[in-house]
């Protein structure tokens, strides 16, 4: 492949795809193409540690010299205009073609615009680059109010972080309980608790009407009740939209999200697409979904490069998520969509429990606050195809241990 593959997106997902391209072999060109200036870094920590710490350095995915070093050519800086399927090249904004052999669609997501009277003053800002955390962190030191727009994990993040710092912080939720689509009621009601002992506001059930500013900035969210929240910085943060364009414009299957397959092709097979773009047919719900993760960022680009060295795996990978809010470290494996019933461990006063999730007698989930090792030992247990008895659960961690032990042991001679 004279041209080589070209990869467009410099996340989590296209800097792993351009790596595991190298890890597998590939000896061709790798082109990698981004549209932000900044060398490739990890995001989760811009909701957090970044835009509380005035001196704090985005974290590098990988080392400037890991790129030239495994003959990755980054082009920062380039957005693209057109894929030309036909002739296999990518029309790059303000002139000049890029060829492909093989192409990868790391696109991500973006934020959802909330068509608000007030939305374009200055103060009122989405997180999800490097520029936007810039932004947020320079506003919040002037800033004594602020006002977060929708209660997911981005919101709850950001207000947690704020209030640290002696921010008078209100979150406004539509819904009527914050991570709604994300976690368990528990769960949510948990930190929906936890966040209010720590002075955050949460008004769940409430939606905003418009936002006041003066002199060109806000100043104010005014609720669909009429109640006025002063502020001086508002983050909305209510919900993503995956960056399909290119890929729609193209013609390639679209549906949430860029369609793909097992093996990360779209419906042009010299195209795949992988990350928070990327729709697929989960092998553990037997539902379409479209999951935004680092785990699945990454093991869908591990993939994508082994699926273009001409292997034959599926993705099979068991999904995780975390999230830090506050003193809280969440952290999820598997799917609860299909869950029935779900058993709670540990002790909500110590600020550290569990909920496992079950499909009939199928273990399908678990989530967790501040019990890393439960987490640890779901990913263990999912990824072995083990589901734990209800009593193994009640009985605790040594019992869910043992019982994976016993069942690894048989399942050879099975």
């Amino acid at each position: 492949m004279k041209n080589g593959v070209v990869i467009v997106g410099t996340g989590h997902a296209g800097v792993q795809a351009a790596a595991s391209l190298r890890e597998e072999g590939y000896d061709g060109p790798v082109v990698l193409l981004g549209d932000e200036k900044d060398l490739p870094y990890h995001k989760p920590p811009l909701s957090k540690t970044f835009i509380k710490d005035a001196e704090a350095k985005p974290q590098p995915l990988r080392g400037e010299t890991f790129y030239s070093g495994h003959d990755i050519d980054l082009r920062p800086g380039l957005r693209i205009e057109r894929i030309d399927t036909g002739a296999q090249v990518l029309d790059v904004t303000g002139g000049g073609t890029i060829p492909f052999d093989r192409l990868i669609l790391a696109t991500g997501s973006r934020p959802r615009l909330l068509p608000l009277p007030g939305s374009n003053l200055a103060g009122v800002i989405s997180l999800r680059s490097l520029d936007d955390a810039r932004i947020i962190r320079e506003l919040s030191t002037a800033a004594s109010d602020a006002v977060i727009l929708g209660g997911g994990f981005i919101g709850l993040e950001i207000a947690a972080t704020l209030s640290a710092g002696g921010r008078r912080v209100t979150v406004v939720e539509a819904a009527d309980r914050v991570l709604g689509r994300a976690v368990a009621p528990v769960i949510a009601a948990h930190v929906h608790e936890r966040l209010i002992a720590g002075g955050v506001r949460i008004l769940t059930g409430t939606t905003v009407a418009r936002l006041d500013g003066e002199n060109g900035h806000v100043t104010a969210a005014v609720t669909s009740s009429g109640e006025r929240l002063p502020a001086q910085l508002v983050i909305v943060g209510v919900g993503v939209v995956p960056n399909v364009e290119l890929a729609e414009a193209a013609g390639i299957a679209i549906g949430n999200g860029i369609r793909i397959d097992t093996r990360m092709r779209t419906s042009l097979p010299e195209v795949l697409a992988v990350g928070d773009v990327a729709n697929y047919r989960h092998w553990a719900t037997d539902t379409d979904v479209r999951l935004e993760s680092v785990q699945n960022a990454t093991d869908q680009a591990k993939l994508a490069a082994r699926t273009i060295l001409g292997h034959e795996d599926t993705y099979s990978a068991v999904p995780w998520f975390w999230s830090d809010i506050g003193d809280m470290k969440l952290q999820m494996v598997g799917l609860t969509t299909a869950g029935d019933r779900h058993i709670v461990s540990g002790d909500a006063t110590e600020n550290k429990l569990s909920v496992y999730h079950f499909c009939g007698d199928r273990l399908i989930a678990i989530e967790s606050i501040n019990r890393p090792a439960d987490h640890m030992l779901g990913r263990k247990m999912l990824g072995a195809g083990f589901s734990p008895t209800p009593s193994q659960v009640e009985a605790g961690t040594d019992a869910l241990k043992a019982a994976l032990a016993a069942h690894q042991q048989a399942e050879p001679a099975a």
